[in-house]
Parts: structure tokens; sequence; C-alpha cells
């Protein structure tokens, strides 16, 4: 992947740089005791400019694409036939994911599509983005979905979607969908705000971890027997 910089990284690096080196003053005064209330008030105002940089969302960029060959219009294009219905896995459901990886235009823009696929009874299990928002509509069947929030309180937001209907699933929290329907599979399309939004599968990052997590471990997570015999 081509190395591109958001418009104002730069410029906000140099201003982070200039924060820290009034901070480093500042904290010397107060270590040496010589700080007067105002010198206080300033560091206090330093220290939320530092928070406001550190949680301010990554700008636009400066140029128009990042791609390595800036004359050829297939880093912007897949033949990715998401028409096309998709043999489904184990848990009866495929994920067509499109990202950075398939369209190399994509890079610095935040932004990836998928196609998923669900048998009668499939189901997308339990998993987060770790690095995305996620949007979904469904094209063709019945789904129903949910997002769980986070502790203390994980409460479930549901629906049951028909075709045309649209979901979303904040960005880093547990969500699913589910085909209700045991004749008949399930389509829908997802937009995810990242080019690479990442997936990580509950079931699959907790019980099949390579090293794998200790059997202790888990059966006082889920307060279960170690031994089902």
């Amino acid at each position: 992947m081509v190395a591109c910089l958001p418009g104002r990284r730069i410029f906000i690096f140099r201003q982070f740089w200039k924060l820290q080196v009034h901070m480093a003053y500042l904290l010397n005064l107060i270590q040496s005791q010589m700080a007067s209330p105002s010198s206080l008030c300033l560091l206090a105002a330093l220290l939320a400019l530092i928070s406001w940089q550190a949680m301010a969302s990554d700008p636009s960029p400066l140029q128009d694409f990042c791609v390595a060959d800036m004359h050829s219009p297939d880093h912007f294009f897949k033949a990715a036939k998401l028409d096309t219905p998709r043999k489904t896995n184990k848990v009866r459901s495929n994920i067509t994911l499109i990202n950075v990886t398939q369209i190399p235009g994509l890079n610095t823009f935040g932004i990836s599509i998928a196609r998923i696929d669900y048998a009668p009874l499939g189901q997308n299990p339990p998993h987060t983005h770790p690095r995305a928002t996620e949007i979904l509509t469904v094209v063709e069947g019945t789904l129903y979905v949910g997002f769980i929030t986070s502790n203390p309180n994980n409460m479930l937001f549901s629906k049951v979607l028909n075709k045309g209907d649209v979901f979303m699933f904040p960005q880093g929290l547990i969500h699913f969908q589910f085909n209700p329907n045991p004749h008949q599979p399930a389509v829908a399309i997802a937009a995810l705000s990242s080019q690479n939004p990442g997936a990580i599968t509950i079931a699959n990052a907790v019980f099949g971890s390579k090293p794998p997590i200790s059997d202790e471990v888990l059966a006082k997570a889920f307060q279960v027997e170690k031994d089902f015999n």
C-alpha cells in the first residue's frame, strides 16, 4: 500500500510538538515549586488541547487519491460480482469484503463494502469491527440483527429487518445478523467506515486462539465446569 499523508497531519504534528515543549517547561517549574497560578492554568489549558488533538478524527487527504500508478483506472475497479450468490460456510453465511486490498484506490478514504449471504437459518455470528462503524441494508429475505452496548449495561438493541430496511452497528460493539427463515436465504449489503475495518469473531477469538486460552480461564469466565464429561 502506498503511504500518503492526510491533510493537516503535518500541521497537527508541529502544533503537538510545540505543546509538548511548553508542557515540559511548565512541569519543570512545578517540580521546582516556582509555578504561579497563571502557569498552572496554562498547563491545564495545554492538557485540554493535547487531549482534543488525541481525540480528533483523521482529517481529509491532501491529494485527490493515493495509489501506486496514478494513470491506471484498475486501482479504482473490482469485478466483484456482488450480484452473484455465494456458497456459505459452517455457520451458513458468507462474507465478500471489498476493502483497500481489493481496490487500492480506497487508500486514505476510510470506506469498504461487503456482500453477506445467509443460508436458511444462517448467521453472521457475534463479532466486532475494531476500526469501523457499519451500516447494513437487506436486499433479499429477512434478518434478525442486533448489537450489545459496552459494560456495565450490556444492553441489546435488536430489530427484525425486511427487504429494504437499514440498520447500523456502532464501531467496536459486538453485533450479529441471523436469518430466521428455515426455507429462504437472505442477502445484505454493508458499508463500513474504514478502508480496512478488521473483524473479531468472538467465538473464534476466545475458543480458537493460538496458543489457546487456558481451560481454567475460560471455565471461570463463562461460569461452567472445566470438565464436561
